[in-house]
């Protein structure tokens, strides 16, 4: 049967969702995670649709592309087909042909799992690897310890709390409270928890988005932000515990993150906050 390159459509985000889910388990490569489909919801159902990408044989689901931003390409793959070549061809030839209405032409980069097919593929045609990621992990087998700060979950009337942390955290960041109800409308939301800390004074310090693949799967945390003149202070530290615990009672097995290896403050949150730090990741490139 022949590979299928489709945009599901808003309809039919609910069974990539789905197979995002299905695809997650322990000792993973980092990958694609059905919270980052929920973390992009923030622009809308019908954007989300629109970035998405499917590939899929006999009815069945192969691989689930995300055009998280221009030029860039977040993929993955079913965990039995990652070093299928013909999925890898096809996937390839669909990705590098602007025609084929996947990425455009110029610079562009794709994500793929470490150990996938594509990766060998790409890389023998020339592309380059990018700046690393650092991925990390913390097992929620055990209890996890009390955060030392007060947590709240955030509700339709704290949105606008959230939104405004995010902004103080993340440069250039538009985030809004109408964004925080788009996404909490979206799917993937229905199993996702998004937190803030406050200090002793009272003042919302850092935020977090939590997202459960299911029970007994990993969950992750994205994006997770403290406020700019309140860093330094423990707060990253803090907010990712009460994150592991947020995960741990939605059932996922393991908390995972990843963030860019420049971040050397973000590195050491997560390590004082339990998580394992797991070997680099990159993007690869065409640069023309």
């Amino acid at each position: 049967m022949a590979i299928v390159l489709e945009k599901p459509g808003v309809d039919g985000l609910s069974e990539a969702v789905g197979v995002l889910r299905e695809w997650q388990y322990d000792g993973a490569p980092m990958q694609l995670h059905p919270g980052d489909l929920g973390w992009f919801w923030r622009s809308g159902a019908e954007a989300t649709a629109a970035a998405v990408r499917t590939w899929s044989r006999d009815g069945r689901i192969l691989a689930v592309g995300l055009l998280d931003g221009p030029g860039l390409l977040r993929l993955t793959i079913a965990p039995d087909a990652q070093r299928e070549e013909e999925l890898a061809q096809q996937l390839i030839e669909d990705m590098i042909e602007p025609e084929r209405g996947v990425l455009p032409a110029g610079k562009v980069s794709i994500e793929a799992p470490m150990g996938a097919l594509v990766r060998d593929l790409l890389s023998e045609d020339g592309w380059s690897v990018d700046e690393p990621w650092t991925p990390l992990c913390r097992d929620l087998a055990e209890p996890v310890s009390d955060p030392g700060v007060r947590i709240e979950v955030v509700g339709p009337e704290q949105a606008y709390v959230f939104a405004a942390v995010h902004r103080a955290a993340f440069d250039g960041s538009r985030f809004t409270d109408e964004r925080w109800h788009a996404m909490a409308a979206g799917l993937p939301y229905a199993d996702a928890r998004c937190l803030v800390a406050y200090d002793g004074r009272g003042n919302a310090v850092a935020a977090v988005a939590v997202w459960s693949a299911g029970p007994g799967r990993p969950g992750l945390l994205e994006p997770m932000g403290v406020r700019r003149e309140h860093r330094r202070r423990g707060y990253g530290e803090a907010i990712t515990v009460a994150a592991a615990a947020a995960l741990q009672e939605l059932g996922s097995s393991s908390a995972v993150v990843c963030t860019p290896s420049s971040n050397a403050g973000a590195v050491a949150a997560y390590k004082s906050a339990g998580f394992r730090q797991r070997p680099e990741v990159r993007d690869q490139y065409r640069s023309v």
